[in-house]
């Protein structure tokens, strides 16, 4: 059910938090998904709200490509792949990156004394999501895994996305 405005600015003088896209139904199309960021800089979304009339699209755990040496590359260089992917993935099912809602980070800790490579991660994901280009960011979780499917493998990302429906 969608809060009025004066609620809203409630909610954000109680919760702390910056709402964008707020937009209303116009001609019969959706209204615009609502996201809350802790901060306007915030790495992802504090919470989002999909109105009816949306889509969603489901990415499997997307795992990156191998390098021509046979080697799968750092944890930067992998969540590089890994995004890539993801927009190729997104891009065939008629979405981008901005559409993306939800995001589920599998890291696994290299040879860094037991701790994942969260900010080589960070960096690759920082061209794809909240920059300039795309601002949007999903709600995320990143988890620590002791491994993924294929030795040397240490990032496999899980994404939602919703998109007008029949677009």
């Amino acid at each position: 059910m969608m809060r009025t405005l004066a609620s809203r600015g409630l909610m954000l003088g109680l919760g702390g938090c910056v709402i964008a896209n707020e937009t209303r139904v116009v001609g019969g199309a959706p209204a615009a998904i609502e996201r809350a960021y802790a901060s306007p800089t915030a790495f992802y979304s504090k919470h989002i709200i999909i109105p009816p009339g949306y889509a969603t699209i489901r990415l499997p755990g997307i795992v990156p490509d191998a390098l021509a040496s046979g080697a799968y590359g750092d944890t930067e260089a992998q969540a590089e792949s890994v995004f890539a992917k993801i927009a190729t993935a997104l891009k065939d099912a008629g979405a981008s990156e901005g559409d993306v809602v939800a995001m589920t980070v599998y890291l696994v800790a290299p040879t860094l004394g037991g701790s994942m490579d969260f900010d080589g991660m960070m960096r690759a994901y920082g061209r794809h999501y909240g920059s300039d280009a795309q601002p949007n960011r999903p709600v995320r979780s990143t988890v620590a895994v002791a491994g993924l499917v294929r030795p040397g493998m240490l990032v496999e990302i899980e994404v939602t996305a919703a998109v007008p429906a029949g677009r």
